[in-house]
């Protein structure tokens, strides 16, 4: 399976004032932790890390550091991560048929997910991994008032892995550059095009890391694992 990680955002929500992937946790940088759970999943055999080429000397420096056996190539990122996702799907390998996109900031995804969504995408075109919403939530507008109180056994959350058919997903993006779209995911563009996307159970600790109390959880989460 080929794995896509877009890695070319800034850490302005985080404070930081370089890519938040390269804020350590743990004694290792962000980026580090997802690329060992990569590199333990037995159905990940290519790693396209997406990224700016000013973090690349960073990026090969922890690669060479973790001495990860698996072919990782490094990809110029684009403004937002829709362009990164696209510039990453065109230098995918020429045999690649699926693939998996996984955000560098969700640091905590396990092996077991990766090879949960690699095995799921085999037999349909498109997926995501996601959990169900707990909480009860409030659709409000502009002036803060509640519109309305949406069915919770219908929500959820969206998280990354997202695997796709590597010939439908680029149709899809080619489309929404001509459409203009913008979206937050690749989900997003599949239906977008009327494409089914499909549930994986995700994992409760599969957070984004997004602001200096997410280290603060992925710390104590990397702890406890270990």
């Amino acid at each position: 399976m080929h794995l896509l990680i877009p890695a070319a955002g800034s850490g302005k929500r985080m404070g930081a004032d370089r890519n938040k992937l390269l804020l350590q946790v743990r004694s290792k940088p962000l980026i580090a932790w997802t690329l060992l759970a990569a590199e333990a999943a037995s159905s990940i055999t290519w790693i396209g890390i997406v990224s700016q080429p000013p973090d690349w000397d960073d990026f090969k420096a922890i690669i060479a550091d973790l001495k990860l056996k698996k072919t990782i190539e490094l990809i110029p990122g684009g403004s937002t991560r829709q362009e990164s996702v696209y510039n990453g799907l065109q230098a995918l390998p020429t045999n690649a048929a699926q693939v998996l996109i996984h955000d560098g900031a969700r640091c905590l995804a396990t092996p077991n997910l990766f090879n949960a969504c690699s095995e799921a995408i085999l037999k349909c075109s498109g997926l995501i991994a996601a959990i169900s919403v707990k909480d009860t939530i409030k659709v409000v507008d502009e002036n803060g008032i509640i519109k309305s109180t949406p069915e919770r056994k219908q929500l959820w959350a969206a998280q990354t892995p997202q695997g796709f058919d590597v010939k439908l997903l680029k149709q899809c993006h080619a489309e929404g550059v001509r459409q203009g779209w913008e979206v937050t995911d690749d989900a997003a563009l599949f239906e977008k095009c009327g494409m089914e996307v499909r549930i994986v159970p995700g994992e409760e600790t599969n957070l984004k890391i997004t602001t200096p109390q997410d280290l603060a959880i992925a710390e104590f989460i990397l702890s406890y694992r270990e």
